[in-house]
């Protein structure tokens, strides 16, 4: 959803599904969030439809039309109305179209998620998942290894957390599995923790340090965080003795690299005239 035409029709669907998460109980949302990646399975399978649902020469509403006459008894009534409005909006390119729909269950799910009390818990076992992956060259090979039967991979990740993670928490590592917004693996868990962190209205900061901060050094690192960023901040940590001391902070496309590892870097290219 790169364009600003398709980031406003995007708006509406969410408004329209905030709407609907006011008066649902979390069980009803999650199973309206399965119903929306199910449609967006479908627009993947099949780019005829993804090009009808977002041709600009039909108007909205027979766009509108022609979804809700493929899912009539198929899916219940909210899940028609929301995907509507998404089918309604203007796309750039049919991909957008699934790009949204694919968002669109995401952030249901995140919805019922909130609304059972367990937000932050989910955010932090994707997170903890992205590490496993990330610190196991062979698995990360396997599981992100897209010539292979997706649903092989799913099942691996199923595996992976059974009995460790909440039922949420698995559909959303399945997703980042299978390529959440045509990203990698650990990119698209990535993003899912940050989109779970803004439901909290925080901003996400991946902080690399060479050994566990201390109770205070980790209070003091989020205020200052939070008082950089104008809101709280959720704080990632990775532990990699590799950079020797010292600690580096993603958030968002600002980094700041104040590790020893970093610094002997720049000295020895300093020193060799590079």
């Amino acid at each position: 959803m790169e364009s600003a035409t398709s980031r406003e029709s995007y708006a509406a669907a969410r408004e329209r599904l905030a709407a609907y998460v006011r008066g649902a109980e979390p069980t009803e949302i999650a199973e309206r969030a399965e119903e929306i990646l199910a449609v967006a399975d479908l627009l993947r399978r099949e780019p005829r439809l993804r090009r009808a649902l977002s041709d600009p020469a039909r108007a909205g509403a027979e766009r509108a039309g022609l979804l809700r006459g493929l899912l009539a008894g198929k899916v219940a009534t909210e899940t028609d109305d929301l995907l509507a409005v998404v089918v309604e909006g203007r796309w750039s390119a049919p991909s957008e179209l699934l790009d949204a729909t694919e968002r669109l269950g995401v952030d249901a799910l995140l919805a019922g998620v909130e609304r059972a009390g367990e937000l932050a818990e989910v955010e932090d076992e994707l997170f903890r998942f992205g590490q496993i992956i990330d610190g196991d060259p062979e698995l990360a090979a396997a599981i992100g290894d897209v010539t292979a039967d997706p649903a092989r991979r799913s099942d691996l990740a199923r595996v992976l957390l059974a009995g460790k993670a909440r039922l949420a928490t698995i559909r959303l590592a399945e997703l980042a599995v299978r390529g959440f917004g045509g990203r990698s693996v650990s990119a698209a868990l990535s993003r899912l923790v940050e989109l779970a962190a803004e439901r909290r209205d925080r901003q996400v900061a991946h902080v690399t340090v060479a050994a566990p901060l201390t109770e205070e050094e980790d209070r003091r690192l989020g205020d200052k965080l939070a008082e950089m960023y104008g809101r709280k901040v959720a704080v990632k940590y990775t532990v990699d003795p590799a950079v020797l001391g010292g600690m580096s902070v993603l958030v968002g496309s600002d980094l700041y690299d104040g590790t020893v590892r970093r610094r002997l870097i720049d000295t020895r290219k300093a020193l060799s005239g590079r």
